[in-house]
């Protein structure tokens, strides 16, 4: 199977020599390197640690959402960074991706910010570092629901209570003043037969990822009610996080440190060059449908690592999931818990700004 290299994902025409030369009394990796000049960016002072990795083996899981392509971008990355046993595991079973750091099966994932929170919540040993993307579920509805407050009384398929879609969506209920647990019927489905039934208008509504959003809209089955890439207030928070195992951060803030890095350089690389990590996903097997996962890469914003702070996130969703009794710890007993943003901090101050990808018109 054939595999980009960090020079071929950012377009970079140096040789592999020559950016080492280059990065040359800098922490910068090769692959940052070849990413910034790619940007026509120039960085001036060193921007990693010379520390020594305290492990060379990581683990990542895998997840079925396509939006969440960085951790399969940051592959090469990882191993620029130090890294030589790089290991994709998957989840096993109906749980979250989040389960695989719990049980001590994984050490990284991207998973999505507001059951994390449940998470969290419920004790699990698991810490959020920094947002990766913002939005990418849309909901979709049939022919009579035009707003979110029209879903009371209705059904709305979900693969799971406690699931991703049904945490996003019970949050986004709650913010219209309805409550999850009363107001609407939840229909538990498989993914197959959610799609199936919603457009058979059996069901009234159900929250789509990538890439069922594309083949929705390319099928033009129902309509998109919420759109959380450009519809205030979701596109304004986190929906994707780099969350780590609590022990793996831990015990080796050096490899995590570098981990996230080559995370959010992976997440630049995504922004910048959509065509390229939407093959890379194809040629790994992890999306079947090029064109449906180039419109995920084009239209998912990659590029708010910087400007947005995660933590308003993490209050946000742990407000509105609060106040409708799915968690019990305040916002500030979350954040403490569950949150350590000091890694990405430094990271924003080391890797230099690049420049921001237009938006996609569709």
């Amino acid at each position: 199977m054939k595999r980009l290299t960090p020079a071929q994902l950012v377009g970079d025409p140096l040789s592999r020599r020559q950016f080492l030369k280059a990065a040359g009394g800098l922490g910068l990796t090769a692959a940052g390197i070849g990413l910034l000049q790619a940007c026509g960016a120039n960085p001036a002072s060193p921007t990693a640690t010379a520390a020594k990795l305290e492990m060379t083996t990581i683990r990542l899981t895998e997840t079925i959402s396509i939006c969440a392509a960085p951790i399969y971008v940051a592959e090469d990355f990882l191993k620029a960074e130090g890294f030589t046993n790089i290991q994709y595991v998957k989840a096993v079973g109906p749980g979250l991706t989040v389960d695989t750091l719990a049980n001590g099966t994984s050490d990284l994932t991207v998973q999505f910010s507001g059951p994390s929170i449940l998470y969290v919540d419920a004790g699990k040993p698991i810490t959020m570092l920094a947002g990766i993307h913002v939005g990418c579920f849309e909901l979709f509805g049939t022919a009579g629901i035009t707003n979110i407050g029209d879903l009371k009384g209705r059904s709305v398929g979900i693969s799971q209570l406690g699931g991703v879609d049904h945490v996003f969506m019970s949050s986004m209920l709650a913010n219209v003043g309805l409550n999850p647990n009363t107001d609407v019927n939840w229909i538990t489905l498989t993914l197959d037969q959610r799609m199936q039934l919603f457009a058979a208008n059996k069901i009234d509504a159900l929250l789509a990822f990538p890439p069922q959003v594309q083949e929705l809209r390319a099928q033009n089955i129902g309509h998109a009610v919420v759109n959380s890439m450009m519809d205030a207030p979701w596109s304004q928070y986190f929906c994707c996080m780099a969350t780590f195992s609590q022990d793996f951060v831990r015990k080796n803030p050096v490899a995590t440190k570098a981990a996230l890095r080559a995370l959010l350089n992976a997440t630049d690389a995504t922004a910048l060059h959509p065509e390229q990590a939407a093959k890379l996903m194809v040629d790994k097997g992890y999306a079947t449908n090029y064109d449906y996962a180039l419109q995920a890469m084009k239209d998912i914003p990659y590029n708010r690592w910087r400007q947005y702070n995660p933590e308003d996130t993490i209050r946000f969703y742990s407000l509105l999931l609060h106040g409708v009794g799915m968690v019990k710890n305040t916002p500030d007993e979350i954040i403490q818990q569950g949150t350590d943003w000091r890694f990405l901090n430094e990271l924003k101050t080391e890797m230099p700004a690049l420049p921001t990808p237009q938006a996609s018109s569709s």
